[in-house]
């Protein structure tokens, strides 16, 4: 088992490349389904994500080529052999259910098992269902699987969404570009994530208006082709490290982000303490850590402050002074964080069941703690960071779903961070 060893009070310097985003390179891979030529990826970010949802991929019997040192994936699903995706697999990674919808359109059916629990609460597939539906497919379940076929071609339709959702946003999204006819999604999701999709989809030949807005159309088409694709970069990861300048302080080039993916995070950041320049590579980031700013914020869909970037936020706000209160609107169970982070010395206490109050300008304390999720686990390399001592953080796998090469992106700013393994940590 990996671990992660961090000696805290180092400030950061120097300059990260953000890799490609883990939210939207998955989508994309599974878009290749719906073309029978070849998809090929490039800024692919090297995530367990990635390897994971190639081989759901393989299953169905489409062939990927990995070149990892050019980012480039290549997809070929010019023979989908298998339109069953297993329970084994689809419970690895809750995204791969979303392989339903380019199954059903290109082949007509699809047989996908519900991908049951998840660490941070329930991510309902009903309104994957229902889109399909109103899309004409027939579904129906059976012994954990979503059962999915339509009689000759998905036909388009006026879809809204009862809450707004990114899974069954890119689902409809990709089930449509092959429908028969027009398709409206209403209250639809807006993050860059989709943008980066559709423009893949348009690429291929699909007809869609509207990505970024709540209202996106969709003009079914008979096929569509091949196309290579430049994976945008990940907001998330860039955030993540604009965080970690905050609190430890230092100045940070965070190349190849741009402004627009990050506006609100950012302009939290910089109420915070933060001083951010626009580049042409970049934004760069600097910050003293003593002068950090506590912060009052509940996340959103996009342009809101995202759900994935509030555990690195809980952990920030640790040491800004004053006292900060956290409000999780998405999940119903994401503050799994907290509890390590309190083995560390942090003063956080919950107000009800989704919001947190952290009380700042805490001396950290390295200690033995444990990754519970993805976001999660990044928190705790933040407070490790800042933390008087050594931290020891285990089952970074979580790590590796979601973040390319963190320790060395860290370290070659002048973090002391390493991974090692051993079979249990005291």
């Amino acid at each position: 088992m990996d671990n992660l060893r961090i000696i805290g009070g180092n400030q950061l310097e120097g300059t990260i490349r953000i890799s490609g985003a883990k939210n939207a390179v998955l989508p994309l891979m599974i878009a290749s389904l719906l073309s029978k030529e070849k998809l090929i990826l490039k800024n692919v970010p090297t995530l367990q994500d990635v390897n994971t949802l190639q081989n759901i991929l393989e299953h169905h019997g489409v062939i990927c080529t990995n070149e990892q040192l050019e980012k480039t994936l290549s997809i070929s699903a010019s023979h989908i052999t298998n339109l069953v995706a297993h329970y084994m697999l689809v419970s690895q990674m809750r995204a791969s259910f979303w392989v339903i919808g380019p199954l059903l359109a290109r082949c007509g059916s699809a047989s996908v098992s519900l991908p049951g629990g998840c660490s941070i609460g329930i991510r309902p597939v009903d309104f994957i269902i229902a889109g399909l539906e109103k899309l004409g497919a027939e579904i129906s379940m059976a012994s954990g699987y979503v059962i999915a076929t339509v009689k000759n071609r998905l036909r388009g339709n006026r879809i809204k969404l009862p809450k707004t959702s990114v899974g069954a946003t890119h689902t409809i999204m990709m089930a449509a570009t092959l429908a028969k006819g027009e398709t409206v999604i209403e209250n639809a999701a807006r993050e860059p994530e989709i943008v980066d999709v559709a423009n893949c989809l348009k690429s291929m030949g699909a007809c869609i208006e509207g990505a970024g807005t709540n209202k996106i159309y969709i003009q079914g088409v008979d096929s569509l082709h091949g196309t290579t694709h430049y994976v945008m970069p990940d907001r998330i990861e860039a955030g993540t490290y604009a965080m970690a300048v905050a609190m430890t302080g230092g100045n940070v080039l965070l190349e190849g982000i741009h402004k627009e993916l990050l506006s609100v995070p950012i302009t939290i950041l910089e109420e915070s303490g933060l001083e951010v320049d626009y580049t042409e590579n970049g934004i760069r980031v600097r910050c003293n850590a003593c002068t950090l700013s506590p912060c009052n914020i509940t996340t959103a869909p996009f342009p809101d402050f995202p759900t994935d970037l509030q555990a690195q936020l809980t952990s920030m706000m640790t040491q800004a002074s004053g006292i900060s209160s956290i409000t999780e609107s998405i999940f119903e169970n994401r503050f799994t964080h907290v509890g390590e982070l309190c083995r560390l010395g942090a003063k956080i206490s919950t107000s009800g069941q989704r919001c947190v109050l952290i009380k700042g300008k805490t001396k950290l304390t390295g200690a033995p703690v444990m990754a519970t999720d993805l976001r999660a686990s990044v928190s705790l390399v933040l407070a490790g960071l800042v933390a008087q001592g050594t931290t020891t953080i285990s089952r970074v796998y979580h790590l590796d779903r979601g973040f390319e090469n963190l320790e060395d992106k860290l370290s070659q700013c002048g973090a002391m961070i390493e991974r090692f393994s051993c079979s249990r940590v005291y």
